[in-house]
């Protein structure tokens, strides 16, 4: 990235239960070539409507938990607390701006020891931390508008890693627009690869198995304090037609691809 530093913003996701590996993969993204100054998680609004998503209040708790000794990844709650669900997009400029503002406030006073303004700080960038199987959704008709495509990897880029069977490279190669910014689209790949899902993990919370080691206890003892995770709970938004679906149905859809 050059002269600039780079935050991570992973606000695609619901943001269940944190796992030990998201944890442990997000801490990886800090041991890069690149300056990563940053990070945030920004879970999703009650209004997405996904079956089994738990209010929003326990996912910002479960976050805060898990990330508690962390020293550079932060939760945020403006997403969550939106009455309906928005646009990855959205969030995104939504996080950049007051990245920028905070930037334009820390450059206006920052000066080295002779008391020159004119010192360069590093200009801030933000880029969207996802897995392979978010590059695939990207080929779902109806579900991303093609301006939002545009915004996403052409003005912000994304850090993406590979995901069990799922290549990110094949998706970046299918779709035109991805490709065009290929450049903007850092992909990653696991080599030690951990398959554990957070369906699964709720899978055997439902029963009553152990999740132990899979993620952190802190927020284990939380969801058994509030009961969360139950088959009453899995019904949740049952029958609910995801919100991205219902919200981007009046718009034409356009393939991404010729």
């Amino acid at each position: 990235m050059g002269e600039s530093t780079a935050r991570l913003d992973g606000d695609s996701g619901q943001y269940e239960q944190p796992s030990t590996e998201g944890l442990l993969f997000t801490s990886d993204k800090k041991e890069s070539q690149h300056e990563v100054v940053g990070g945030i998680v920004s879970p999703v609004s009650d209004g997405y409507g996904k079956q089994g998503l738990v209010l929003a209040k326990h996912r910002i708790a479960m976050a805060k938990l898990a990330l508690q000794s962390s020293d550079w990844v932060t939760v945020d709650e403006w997403e969550s607390q939106q009455p309906d669900w928005t646009e990855t997009v959205v969030n995104m400029r939504y996080h950049y701006e007051r990245i920028l503002k905070d930037y334009e406030l820390r450059a206006g006073t920052h000066s080295d020891a002779s008391g020159d303004n004119n010192v360069s700080m590093p200009f801030p960038r933000l880029k969207l931390l996802c897995g392979a199987d978010f590059l695939h959704t990207i080929k779902i008709p109806g579900l991303w508008p093609d301006d939002h495509v545009e915004d996403l990897v052409g003005r912000f880029g994304l850090v993406c890693v590979s995901r069990g069977s799922l290549q990110p490279e094949r998706a970046v190669h299918e779709s035109d627009t991805l490709y065009r910014h290929r450049q903007n689209i850092f992909l990653v790949r696991e080599w030690v690869r951990n398959e554990t899902s957070a369906t699964e993990v709720r899978r055997a919370l439902r029963r009553g198995r152990s999740v132990k080691y899979l993620i952190p206890d802190s927020v284990i003892e939380y969801i058994r304090g509030h009961n969360l995770y139950t088959e009453e709970s899995e019904r949740r938004n049952e029958g609910t037609v995801l919100r991205p679906f219902i919200k981007q149905a009046h718009q034409p859809i356009k393939c991404l691809n010729d």
